[in-house]
């Protein structure tokens, strides 16, 4: 399966920014409370310049109108990223749990939509920033979803939806996901190298960031020996959150001219 070369948004950081922060795959939902209130802290603490956050920051988004439902949940999440948006610039990239996220959630957090990839212009360097499932194409199942649910005329009939069948249907895609974890036949695809590589030269960048596999790790594509120019080329995989689990996981990718940084988030 071959992949398309997409077209590259380009954000060149202001020259007063010193540290930038990415984050992916937080998986925000009611039910697990520890890894919101991390969210929360960390959204009170951070001391970055502007804050990135790479796609799955929800568990499932329905669609901006359930930000309007008095007492809901996204309203409670959305109240707490405006604040922080206040503070620093923050930026935000569609993953696969909420490609839904759309213009009123922009216009009500402050937050600024990302296309995906896009190249940021920092110390330096370009770095190339992608939630990472559009890469995974030995994810075939997937990549067929994908092509449908991004296709505008799908994601207006499905809005067009009244607001708790949408929820109905959020619930019921979490326990398929839920279940497929447990499934012995469960099949998670990787990042595709050659298609990153391919990414990567197109975007004129060395580094690529992404979340999705939840396979937090740094990968050399290309270790830059016999090259013109010498350049190492990298992956590096973001963490997913989860501060339930019987491991707690979360970090963050903390970015500056020293270079990357990862960060744990510790438990309350």
């Amino acid at each position: 399966m071959s992949l398309p070369l997409p077209a590259f948004q380009e954000l060149i950081a202001p020259a007063e920014w010193l540290v930038v922060e990415f984050i992916s795959d937080l998986h925000l939902q009611r039910e697990e409370p520890e890894t919101v209130a991390a969210f929360q802290r960390y959204l009170q603490e951070s001391k970055a310049d502007a804050i990135f956050m790479l796609g799955d920051l929800f568990e499932v988004w329905v669609g901006d109108d359930s930000m309007d439902e008095a007492g809901s949940f996204e309203a409670e999440c959305c109240a707490s990223i405006a604040q922080a948006a206040k503070a620093r610039p923050m930026f935000f990239m569609h993953g696969n749990r909420d490609f839904l996220v759309g213009a009123h959630f922009a216009e009500r957090t402050g937050v600024r939509l990302l296309s995906d990839p896009t190249a940021l212009v920092f110390a330096g360097e370009r770095w190339l920033l992608s939630h990472g499932d559009a890469l995974c194409l030995d994810d075939v199942e997937y990549q067929k979803f994908r092509a449908v649910a991004r296709n505008p005329a799908w994601e207006a009939q499905l809005l067009s939806l009244p607001l708790a069948q949408r929820r109905a249907q959020g619930r019921s895609a979490r326990a398929q996901s839920e279940a497929r974890k447990h499934s012995p036949e469960a099949f998670y695809g990787d990042v595709d190298t050659a298609s990153a590589l391919q990414w990567l030269a197109a975007a004129g960048s060395s580094t690529l960031i992404h979340g999705h596999t939840h396979k937090p790790a740094e990968h050399v594509l290309s270790s830059g020996d016999g090259d013109a120019d010498g350049v190492q080329v990298r992956r590096i995989v973001l963490s997913d959150w989860d501060l339930a689990a019987d491991k707690p996981r979360a970090e963050v990718m903390r970015l500056s001219a020293k270079g990357l940084e990862r960060v744990r988030i510790v438990p309350m």
